[in-house]
């Protein structure tokens, strides 16, 4: 069972279509800027004269794909890529995106962000149909169910999209044929992001800005939600096609905003720092405290840590030294080298804190033990207090849609108040952003914003539909 320490979220796509065969070390360059959303597995697919190729395997980018291993592979003038972080299936080959799936007349490979609630109904209804399934992944129902209706439909475009028509949930995909069309997907509700860039080569489509820029492309647009877009030898030649079906006005996960998506991206029209330093602005705007300096939990509270100083007039200081090295083999058997293992990640920086009130900026609680952990620390390094902020409001509520949150009776907000938490945690005050102050923090995003992890507006009964129906 996986012990939630910090939360985490299901992958990345990176695909091009290009007019020169430099498809595969593109790709790989742009996973590599895609790390950050899944440090599983990685794996990348090229279509090379009708026929698709296929490396992937658990472990980082650079650990997947030698110089050997990627040298394998053709450079192509079409390829999709994936960084896997397991939340449906576990942690094996099998369970690597891209998947590719045979059939009567062709093959396809797909790479998924999100996840399918309806997956296992399809799966099982898929293997009454005589099809065998090799992983646990719903991203390899998705390609099974298209290249089921691509089999069944005249228009193999056609097909996808009856095919995507009937999913439900989260799906941001990149799928490429054999024929050499790449086809971007985006659930109706527009859950995950995807978007698309262009430079001489061709086009990009990718699951954050951040890895266009990175490769010497240019963002042109989201793809919207529920919209398809197919790119053939480096040109858009259709987009706009539209999927039906729309389960709720729930739209982008706001958490992208908040921790999952890299700082230099921008989302939906929004600029991810800028938001992430509203967010800060917006909890000095809440909440005042009589102290000194403010700091933030290296990486994903420093952000909000400047936007707090900046709305609040205190200092901004260094509070914590990362340790960069502690790599993801790093393994605690005991308690006491568990509770250790926060100091050797995070040292506080006793110079700037020692005899100080101190605001600490953090994006999220998730059971509090490392909070906790950390809040220790600074008062042994000489803090005089510590108040804590979160950039987020609290969990309550598991989610659907991709975010791997613990379980809800682990959730510290489901077992304590904020009176209790703030003690557990040995806080001399705890405030959480409010939803209303979030959502203003982002403001301009082109969507509405799915917060069901931290309202309860969760799962819409049509997941379970049988799409066979």
């Amino acid at each position: 069972m996986r012990t939630i320490r910090k939360l985490n979220e299901e992958c990345a796509v990176f695909a091009v279509s290009l007019t020169i065969d430099e498809a595969a070390g593109l790709t790989y360059n742009g996973l590599l800027s895609l790390q950050h959303r899944g440090q599983e597995g990685a794996g990348i697919a090229v279509a090379n004269d009708g026929h698709i190729f296929c490396h992937k395997d658990i472990g980082l980018v650079s650990e997947v794909f030698s110089t050997t291993e990627l040298e394998k592979l053709p450079k192509g003038k079409i390829a999709v890529g994936h960084t896997r972080y397991s939340t449906t299936g576990v942690n094996k080959r099998e369970n690597v995106g891209p998947f590719v799936t045979d059939y009567l007349t062709g093959r396809i490979a797909v790479a998924h962000n999100g996840n399918v609630t309806n997956a296992l109904v399809i799966r099982e209804n898929l293997k009454r149909q005589g099809l065998r399934f090799g992983a646990t992944s719903d991203s390899e129902v998705i390609s099974s169910f298209m290249a089921y209706y691509m089999m069944n439909d005249e228009n193999p475009l056609s097909g996808i999209i009856k095919a995507a028509d009937m999913l439900r949930g989260a799906f941001s995909l990149a799928i490429v044929c054999n024929d050499d069309k790449l086809i971007a997907i985006r659930d109706p509700n527009g859950f995950r992001p995807l978007c698309i860039g262009k430079n001489k080569l061709g086009y990009a489509v990718v699951s954050e800005s951040c890895a266009l820029d990175t490769c010497d492309f240019k963002l042109v647009r989201d793809v919207l939600p529920g919209e398809v877009v197919v790119i053939e030898n480096g040109e858009i030649t259709d987009e706009g096609i539209k999927l039906k079906n729309k389960e709720n006005d729930r739209g982008l996960c706001i958490f992208e905003y908040v921790y999952f998506a890299r700082p230099d991206s921008v989302v939906d029209g929004v600029s991810v720092y800028k938001a992430r330093h509203n967010m800060g602005k917006e909890l000095a705007r809440e909440y005042q405290v009589d102290a000194d300096v403010v700091c933030g939990v290296p990486d994903s509270g420093l952000i909000a840590a400047s936007g707090y100083s900046e709305a609040s007039g205190m200092p901004l200081v260094t509070g914590f030294v990362m340790n960069r090295y502690i790599g993801r083999s790093f393994i605690y058997p005991t308690q006491i080298q568990r509770d250790s293992a926060v100091r050797l990640k995070l040292n506080p920086l006793a110079a700037n804190i020692k005899g100080k009130r101190v605001v600490l900026v953090e994006d999220s609680i998730v059971r509090g033990t490392t909070t906790g952990l950390m809040l220790r620390n600074l008062k042994n390094a000489g803090a005089k207090e510590v108040h804590m902020m979160v950039s987020s409001p609290p969990f309550r509520h598991t989610c659907h849609y991709g975010t791997d949150i613990d379980s809800e009776e682990n959730l510290i907000a489901n077992k304590m108040s904020l009176e209790e938490i703030r003690v557990k945690i040995g806080a001399a005050s705890l405030k959480y952003l409010s939803i209303e102050g979030l959502k203003s923090a982002c403001n301009g995003c082109l969507l509405d914003f799915c917060t069901a992890c931290f309202t309860g507006n969760g799962e819409s009964s049509r997941a379970k539909k049988n799409v066979f129906e």
